[in-house]
């Protein structure tokens, strides 16, 4: 099949729009009678007719947008497509059908370290690459220290590459390529490779890509990564997009997707009507959706499952970030045989939109019976009277 889709590089620098994906689609064909002899390939040149290609649709029919300063995730079992499509983006492949417009200039780390040389040291393999993203011989010089430093491999500098192991290289290539000038990032799998502190100091990459709105495209299988980080995210499952919008109900499904237990691996959209009832009033018992700071929180639950024994509630920002969440059982409270719970809370919180999510749940906290993905909203308005202040919530303090 011929690839009659585009990628075009976008000059439009007021767009709002970072890249475009429209109606993309990938094709592959695929050899049927593969020889693994010499003799076998060479008879093969001279029965061109009897060779078949099987037809393996890749990504089908996918449309999508990442706007300017949006930190996207994009989810999905191995085998789904993700990296194809990150291909696509980069211009490594072409689609097969529709188009892909990129607005900006973009740097793929699909695979750190291609164009490292093992033979090479490491102190001439940061030039090396350095050069490859477009940086001067003096530029690297400067950068060169904070590179090192990064990577926290000093003593091996001088060592050929090729006795790195893997997770001393991936230091090193993420090192160097968090240099890249570019409006647009692509990272794919960084913290599939390295211990708990390079991923510290990835994290830490990633709050100032966040704060400094640049536009990221995250490719992970770490749903806490996804909820923290992004603004947006995406689910593929069989080269289709399953579930596309907040990052905490993307995590969700794609969790659940993964859950042996479920017989089902495709994600229905939450329902409007909750599995069992919740209400969120004032201190004075009356619905509202709006607290000032300091106010009391009282949620109201009930449900009709007869083997309810705990019950959960969180509450969330509303993208996605975890604020506070307990459950009876952690907090041995027992519910008397009851169909029916009340909790209080003081909302000390930062203002903010802000939502609740809840579970019930049997002997423990690990036997989930019901469910609330995504429950029911509400704002907290600014503390006005003590001063600004910055963050989820304010602690009790004193200067001394």
């Amino acid at each position: 099949m011929k690839d009659t889709g585009k990628r075009l590089q976008a000059e439009d620098s007021d767009s709002s729009v970072a890249i475009k994906v429209e109606h993309v689609s990938k094709t592959f064909r695929l050899p049927h009678n593969r020889q693994n002899s010499l003799k076998g390939s060479f008879i093969n040149l001279f029965r061109g007719g009897d060779r078949t290609f099987e037809k393996q649709e890749v990504l089908k029919n996918v449309s999508f947008e990442i706007k300017k300063g949006e930190f996207f995730g994009i989810v999905g079992r191995n085998g789904s497509g993700k990296s194809t499509l990150l291909k696509m983006l980069a211009g490594i492949y072409k689609p097969t059908k529709g188009m892909i417009t990129v607005n900006g200039s973009l740097t793929p780390f699909i695979e750190l370290g291609v164009g490292f040389n093992p033979e090479l040291t490491g102190r001439e393999n940061v030039y090396l690459n350095g050069a490859l993203l477009g940086f001067s011989r003096p530029e690297i010089d400067a950068m060169y220290d904070d590179i090192v430093a990064f990577s926290e491999i000093e003593r091996f500098m001088d060592q050929r590459l090729k006795n790195y192991s893997s997770g001393m290289q991936v230091r090193l290539a993420f090192s160097i390529a968090i240099r890249a000038r570019s409006d647009i990032l692509v990272l794919d799998e960084v913290l599939a490779v390295g211990d708990e502190a390079f991923q510290r100091k990835c994290f830490s990459y990633f709050d100032r890509l966040k704060r400094e709105k640049r536009t990221v495209i995250l490719v992970t299988h770490d749903m806490s990564t996804v909820e923290r980080f992004c603004t947006k995210a995406m689910f593929i499952e069989e080269g289709k997009i399953l579930l596309e919008g907040k990052p905490h109900l993307v995590a969700a499904a794609y969790s659940r997707s993964n859950d042996k237990t479920d017989e089902s691996t495709s994600y229905q959209s939450p329902k409007q009507q909750y599995p069992f009832d919740i209400w969120v009033r004032d201190s004075a018992g009356k619905e509202t959706k709006s607290f000032a700071y300091g106010n009391k929180m009282v949620v109201e639950l009930s449900w009709k499952k007869p083997d309810v024994r705990h019950i959960g509630l969180a509450i969330f920002r509303a993208n996605g970030e975890y604020v506070f969440g307990p459950n009876t059982y952690q907090d041995s409270y027992s519910l008397k045989d009851s169909n029916k719970a009340t909790y209080t809370v003081d909302l000390n919180l930062n203002e903010g939109e802000y939502f609740l999510k809840a579970a019930t749940m049997g002997e423990n906290d690990n036997n989930i019976i019901e469910f609330i993905e995504e429950g029911p909203h509400f704002k907290v308005t600014r503390d006005y009277d003590s001063g600004r202040w910055g963050g989820v919530t304010k602690l009790d303090h004193e200067w001394l």
